[in-house]
């Protein structure tokens, strides 16, 4: 797990979208059901800019500001992806994220990782 992705955590953070909701994967035949997106300015371990979902926004938005609860931290890759809520969600639970992230996620070893409470 990336220290650079942790920091990120509780914080708001703005992400720019670059795979809207209902858009289709650039490579594969999938549909995204949230809006998926980075960082900007950003890198992470993998070289690219830090990937971000987007959960609790039901339209297709090109940037966002919203608050990080969690990072999904692929265990296998060293690949980060923040999870990011609307201001006014106070928490999802570890069920909640799997569920609204399983159209990507499921093909990925992970495990979600949380501000300690």
């Amino acid at each position: 797990m990336s220290d650079y992705s942790k920091k990120y955590l509780g914080e708001i953070v703005l992400i720019e979208i670059d795979r809207p909701l209902n858009s289709k994967h650039p490579e594969y035949d999938s549909i995204y059901e949230l809006n998926y997106g980075f960082v900007p300015g950003t890198k992470a371990p993998d070289g690219k800019e830090l990937d971000a979902y987007l959960i609790g926004v039901d339209i297709a938005v090109d940037e966002y500001t919203g608050k990080c609860i969690a990072i999904i931290h692929l265990v296998n890759d060293d690949d980060d992806k923040l999870i990011i809520v609307p201001e006014s969600v106070s928490d999802l639970t570890d069920e909640e994220i799997r569920k609204a992230t399983n159209f990507q996620e499921k093909w990925f070893k992970s495990i979600i990782i949380k501000v300690e409470k």
